[in-house]
């Protein structure tokens, strides 16, 4: 028996030196967070990198001061540390059972409880299967919202409203009281943490699917099939605007234009026209060859992404198309911006990351791999101001993960996938998956660890 070679392998695999690094290897068992073997002959940590020319083989995390999900470009010499943070967090998922020999911890499996979903598991704390619908600090689930029937497409909140709106592909929109049940006319922020939206106080029936839904200053913007449906929710103005050939997928505002994406591929274009207090149409965009299910505006352009599995890249002043990105393999299902960065999401599994080199072309800088397709993105900042971005992937989890490091922050866990992430004001934020559900969620800042 080699108990001096035991030691040593175990020194090694917990990070010591090795002799011949060429031979050091990561536990396969151990990143995928169920390694028993004690002692196990492989490394329980990730192998350093490797050290170049004599420099260290640690790297800074980039700043991330003043972040802002938009397309307004402030550093262009920017410091790129994207995915510094470890991808997708590697062994944060670990398989259920008992850690080490503590007989009194569970490993919890990355799965929530059936049982406990029903109310009726027996396991209580010794279950290995999770009894909540998030993992994760920051963030916690206020309420959650029934009555949608089918798949959450879209949530709005007006600015100015104390009314969330829902749009469901059950062909209904529906309007939460954000102060149980107390209708007034202002806004009050204190009334919605302490009764998140917890009374439906309108049905409005559409007489189609809803594919998407936004809301910008007091507008409301639903599209259906062949119709852009408009509401203000200032002054019950509501409008019908016609043109779109099939569903309508996607939809943004800048300025006084509204674009809508849509399923035969055009993007159409309304300008409003403040003297007759309406939308006028002013342009269609063609080019993609298939349906439009994502735009978004950033850095004076529009950015689209298609089920043709391209990204076309527009100039809003003369609606002229500048650059078709095709590096994506499957549909491009949400766009965003970051900073000076384009963020992209795919069915192809991964979220590209594009910056725009001297030329003004965009090229990819990073790319961010997931085990599953991805559905939908949205930015926003957790309670300490930092950028954070959350995936929603059709394995029905959504994963949180920091900017620019891609270091998890947390999952969220749906019966169906979430179709929907919305922002909202002081801290809140909404997810909408497949069964109907609405959950309301909270960004709660973490405490600091202080020093005895």
């Amino acid at each position: 028996m080699d108990l001096d070679g035991g030691n040593k392998r175990v020194y090694q695999r917990l990070g010591g030196p090795s002799g011949d690094s060429k031979h050091q290897k990561v536990c396969y068992h151990w990143q995928a967070g169920k390694c028993n073997r004690h002692p196990c002959p492989f490394l329980h940590s990730e192998l350093p990198t490797p050290n170049v020319n004599g420099t260290s083989s640690k790297r800074p995390h980039g700043s991330a001061d003043n972040s802002g999900f938009s397309g307004h470009r402030r550093n262009p010499h920017f410091n790129n540390t994207w995915g510094r943070g470890g991808g997708r967090g590697g062994g944060r998922g670990a398989s259920g059972g008992v850690v080490g020999g503590d007989m009194s911890v569970v490993r919890k499996a990355d799965k929530v409880c059936n049982y406990w979903i029903q109310g009726n598991c027996n396991f209580g704390e010794r279950c290995k299967f999770l009894h909540s619908w998030n993992t994760g600090d920051g963030f916690s689930m206020l309420t959650q919202l029934e009555g949608h029937q089918k798949v959450v497409s879209g949530i709005a909140f007006p600015s100015g409203s104390d009314k969330l709106y829902t749009g469901s592909t059950d062909e209904s929109v529906r309007v939460w009281d954000c102060q149980s049940g107390k209708v007034v006319s202002t806004f009050n922020m204190s009334l919605l943490l302490l009764y998140p939206c917890k009374k439906c106080v309108a049905v409005i029936n559409l007489g189609g699917e809803v594919g998407c839904m936004i809301s910008e200053g007091p507008w409301v913007f639903v599209g259906i099939p062949n119709f852009v449906k408009v509401w203000n929710t200032q002054n019950s103005m509501e409008l019908s605007l016609n043109g779109p050939v099939g569903q309508v997928y996607a939809l943004v505002v800048n300025n006084d234009m509204l674009f809508a994406g849509t399923q035969d591929g055009s993007i159409l274009v309304w300008k409003f026209n403040v003297v007759a207090n309406c939308f006028e149409p002013a342009a269609s965009l063609k080019g993609h060859t298939r349906g439009v299910v994502s735009l978004v505006v950033g850095a004076n352009r529009l950015y689209s992404g298609s089920m043709d599995n391209t990204i076309r890249v527009w100039n809003l002043e003369n609606l002229e198309c500048l650059q078709t990105l095709t590096d994506h393999t499957s549909v491009v299902m949400s766009v965003l911006c970051w900073e000076q960065f384009l963020l992209s999401c795919s069915l192809d599994k991964t979220v590209k990351v594009w910056y725009a080199t001297e030329s003004g072309n965009l090229e990819v800088t990073y790319t961010h791999n997931e085990e599953h397709g991805i559905v939908t993105l949205c930015g926003m900042h957790d309670a300490h101001g930092k950028p954070i971005l959350l995936c929603s992937c059709n394995d029905n989890t959504v994963r949180l993960y920091d900017l620019p490091s891609f270091a998890e922050r947390g999952k969220i866990f749906t019966k169906q996938e979430v179709r929907a992430i919305q922002a909202g004001p002081n801290g809140l934020f909404f997810t909408g998956d497949g069964t109907g559900q609405v959950k309301v969620w909270n960004w709660t800042p973490e405490p600091i660890p202080t020093i005895q």
